[in-house]
């Protein structure tokens, strides 16, 4: 079925009630869905990441549910389903609405999303801190793996700067330990040197 809308970001008040014919008067709407993407009449894209934040909890909800302590999915089997396909239904065409991030009444979609996604995984209280909860899974925030999915793409279509930091998310069990990069800062300006231990 054939839909109408106005792409507009004017502020000023306006007739925007137009009527275009095919056989039949088309339906106007403020909002669209176009592979995959839901796109609004201002090209905001907060419908769209509220879409896919709601999808998100809801498939979390769902796979939870399926991993019990005697039947269904193992937890290492939830944890991989969570971070993969939940993940890349966040990060769905990133580069398109990424610009949409930098509100934080935006932003703060994708961090409950994800907190609820550590939660799951790393199986705490509710009341631990999204920060700890990124740290306790091993994962980078979600807003930074969205300027990740953002420079990724760049990169490939070679429009991005040659050299880049992206982190690359380890397991914890791989990280390295403090004590043995810690840094040794030696102090001549006494008798005696002092070392001082930064951790």
């Amino acid at each position: 079925m054939s839909k109408l809308m106005i792409i507009s970001r004017r502020k000023r008040k306006e007739n925007k009630e137009i009527n275009i014919y095919l056989n039949n008067p088309l339906q106007q709407v403020s909002t669209m869905k176009y592979l995959g993407i839901v796109i609004d009449n201002k090209f905001k894209f907060s419908e769209h990441i509220s879409y896919a934040a709601e999808r998100s909890s809801k498939l979390i909800h769902s796979l939870s549910k399926s991993a019990k302590l005697t039947w269904g999915l193992r937890h290492e089997a939830l944890q991989d389903y969570i971070q993969r396909a939940i993940l890349r239904l966040l990060l769905y065409f990133a580069p398109v609405w990424a610009e949409a991030m930098r509100f934080e009444y935006i932003r703060v979609k994708y961090v409950r999303v994800q907190r609820l996604m550590n939660i799951k995984i790393v199986q705490v209280f509710r009341t631990t801190s999204s920060e700890a909860l990124c740290i306790l899974a091993g994962r980078t925030p979600i807003i930074i793996r969205t300027e990740e999915a953002v420079n990724h793409y760049f990169l490939r279509k070679g429009k991005g700067a040659l050299a880049q930091s992206i982190d690359l998310e380890v397991e914890r069990k791989n990280w390295p330990h403090p004590a043995d990069v810690v840094a040794f800062i030696e102090v001549k300006e006494y008798d005696k040197p002092t070392q001082i231990y930064v951790g």
